[in-house]
């Protein structure tokens, strides 16, 4: 049981650390970039470097980010059985199966597909807390939890 909450967790951890390494990549192309304006700018033209700053201050941020999302995951404890729905429980319902941790959105698994959200999501909001046997509605749909792991 507890190999599956271990599977979806890694998958987290490995959807994170691709965007980690892809804004650093990004912030290095646009550090490289800003660099080879001031050389080519002799005339104090600086109108591209602008938009390339804002880039990378956008980039550092989404990094920023990502690293507390990163920092987030490591709070999750996979052998942890949840009585109510918390940070990293697997949540089953009649309708679909979620992972409380990130909002990531659908992963693949074992034949079976799992909704990846964050507590702080619309339907992450309404199950937080929740036991089995309680229901949620979201989007008109009834929701009935049968299995939290």
């Amino acid at each position: 049981m507890s190999t599956l909450k271990t599977q979806l967790l890694e998958a987290c951890f490995s959807y994170v650390n691709k965007r980690i390494a892809n804004y650093k990549d990004e912030i290095e192309t646009i550090k490289d970039a800003i660099e080879n304006n001031d050389k080519s700018n002799d005339d104090g033209d600086d109108s591209g470097n602008g938009k390339l700053f804002n880039d990378l201050e956008k980039n550092a941020q989404y990094l920023s980010d990502a690293t507390k999302m990163i920092d987030t995951l490591k709070t999750i404890h996979t052998n942890t059985i949840h009585q109510h729905v918390v940070l990293g429980s697997l949540v089953k319902t009649n309708v679909s199966n979620f992972y409380i941790a990130l909002s990531i959105g659908k992963i693949e698994l074992e034949n079976d597909t799992y909704f990846v959200i964050s507590k702080s999501s619309p339907i992450g909001e309404l199950l937080y807390n929740k036991t089995t046997g309680d229901c949620i509605t979201f989007n008109n749909t009834t929701y009935t939890i049968t299995e939290i792991r």
